[in-house]
């Protein structure tokens, strides 16, 4: 039922002259979801403290109650849809009376922590952007249908809006930035690890895919006391994120999977300058993928990093290493030039990573496991405090290209996983010793001594030269006939 009403969701939101992208679609239904989420979890709360012969305060006023605008009941508990408002009425209300007393709740909450920030939080940076309040009317009752109240229910829902925002990702030039492919998130939470007591943080939450993996694989991990659970939710997971509807829907992903009050602060980590991180901010576990690529605002983060560089990941990996406590274990994921690249910012970098952290695994990514981008991409497994002796490469070699009707499965991540409990040597795996790495450059290429190496490692300046020889010696070769003709 749930997958049916996500279709004819987009079906309604398409109809809308306001809508007419991915991103809007998830945009909108991601906030009437929420209100219907949010409904939901106060129906629950409120037969909670029933039960327990206690009162439980709505958040909202009854005005702005979902049963109350969006959608009234009759006595037999199905839609009353002359209560209801609709047409112009429904957009007034929306636009004029809705949205502007939810963002309230931003300035009025005590902790940011609260449920009631997050509320604020999310409509500040939100706006309806459905044009026709008949439109609006059509998703407000499609998403009435949904229930959020069994775990199943939830479970179900995540993987709905899993499957929307990949969708937004693939139909976007940049798939990476919103989706990182759930089976690679799976097996990079795996690799490091986390465990309940551990604070778990990325700095570039986009939607939250790693925050929620490693929530459902600690939650899973072991029965949890309630007190364990209670620091799995509300001590756990930490996270930044500078774009507004990456930050609503990392936010709202969170919430499907269960986290109520996720810990997600809307801001730019680049911002921050990273002498200023103290013990008190670091944290045991990193898991992220960082965007690729620079912008002129970095002219001026750039002086938040000691290295500088115009590369948007090279001041993220840099945060990271900052960020981790001593012991401190990290995943990330970054474009593989980052192991050749000669520039300065590069080799200090380099540098820096193998004298100050262990870098226990490169995974080699194939062409297409980001779809949307020609981005070729490697994962860094590494643990802060001493530095690395050896470093155990694993190249990922599939008899398939990757594709977004062919995508990376966990299955195709199996052979990396088993490996890297041994490193053993295999024809896709292999050790590398720190000592026969060179020392001006730190160069840390993959280069598989175990397969045939077919890359071409020519320079651009090399193959122009080739070019031009070829050129000469064909026009010498023609100027030679002629003679002999």
């Amino acid at each position: 039922m749930f997958e049916a009403t996500f279709k004819n969701l987009d079906n309604a939101l398409r109809k809308d002259d306001g809508c007419s992208t991915e991103m809007d679609y998830i945009e909108q239904t991601s906030w009437v979801l929420f209100l219907k989420y949010l409904d939901d979890y106060e129906a629950d709360r409120e037969a909670t403290a029933k039960l327990g012969g206690q009162t439980y305060k709505r958040i909202l006023d009854d005005e702005y109650a979902w049963t109350k605008w969006a959608a009234p009941k009759r006595a037999d508990g199905k839609l009353d849809h002359n209560a209801g408002l609709t047409g112009d009425d429904l957009k007034e209300f929306v636009d004029n009376k809705l949205f502007p007393y939810l963002r309230k709740f931003k300035a009025d909450a005590e902790r940011a922590d609260s449920l009631e920030y997050k509320i604020g939080e999310i409509f500040s940076e939100l706006k309806n952007k459905l044009v026709s309040g008949y439109s609006l009317r059509e998703v407000i009752n499609k998403i009435d249908e949904l229930r959020f109240r069994s775990n199943d229910e939830k479970h179900e829902m995540s993987s709905l809006y899993e499957d929307k925002i990949k969708s937004m990702g693939n139909a976007g030039r940049n798939g990476g930035e919103y989706y990182t492919p759930r089976p690679l998130i799976k097996t990079i939470v795996k690799i490091v690890n986390p465990k309940i007591g551990d604070k778990v943080y990325d700095g570039a939450v986009g939607s939250a895919g790693f925050l929620c993996e490693a929530f459902d694989y600690i939650r899973n991990s072991k029965s949890l006391t309630a007190t364990e659970y209670e620091q799995l939710q509300k001590k756990t997971f930490y996270g930044k994120e500078k774009k507004s509807l990456a930050y609503i829907i990392g936010v709202m992903n969170m919430i499907l999977h269960g986290i109520e009050a996720p810990n997600i602060q809307h801001s730019n980590t680049l911002a921050e300058n990273i002498s200023d991180i103290q013990d008190k901010d670091r944290v045991d576990v990193i898991l992220a993928n960082p965007p690729f690529g620079s912008s002129t605002e970095h002219l001026e983060v750039q002086q938040n990093f000691p290295i500088k560089s115009g590369e948007t990941a090279y001041m993220f990996l840099q945060h990271f290493i900052k960020m981790l406590k001593i012991g401190g274990k990290c995943g990330v994921v970054i474009k593989n030039t980052f192991l050749s690249n000669t520039d300065n910012a590069s080799i200090a970098l380099r540098k820096q990573l193998l004298e100050e952290c262990e870098i226990t695994a490169i995974l080699d990514l194939p062409k297409g496991t980001f779809t949307g981008t020609g981005v070729q991409t490697v994962v860094l497994f590494f643990t802060k405090g001493k530095p690395t002796k050896k470093v155990w490469y694993f190249q990922l070699n599939l008899a398939r290209s990757l594709g977004k009707t062919n995508s990376l499965n966990e299955q195709d991540l199996m052979e990396f996983i088993t490996a890297s409990a041994t490193q053993a040597d295999t024809e896709n795996s292999w050790l590398v010793d720190v000592k026969d790495v060179d020392k001006t450059t730190w160069d840390l290429t993959v280069t598989n001594p175990n397969r045939p190496d077919t890359t071409d490692r020519r320079t651009p300046e090399q193959i122009l030269e080739e070019i031009e020889q070829l050129d000469l010696d064909a026009a010498t070769a023609i100027a030679t006939i002629k003679e002999l003709m």
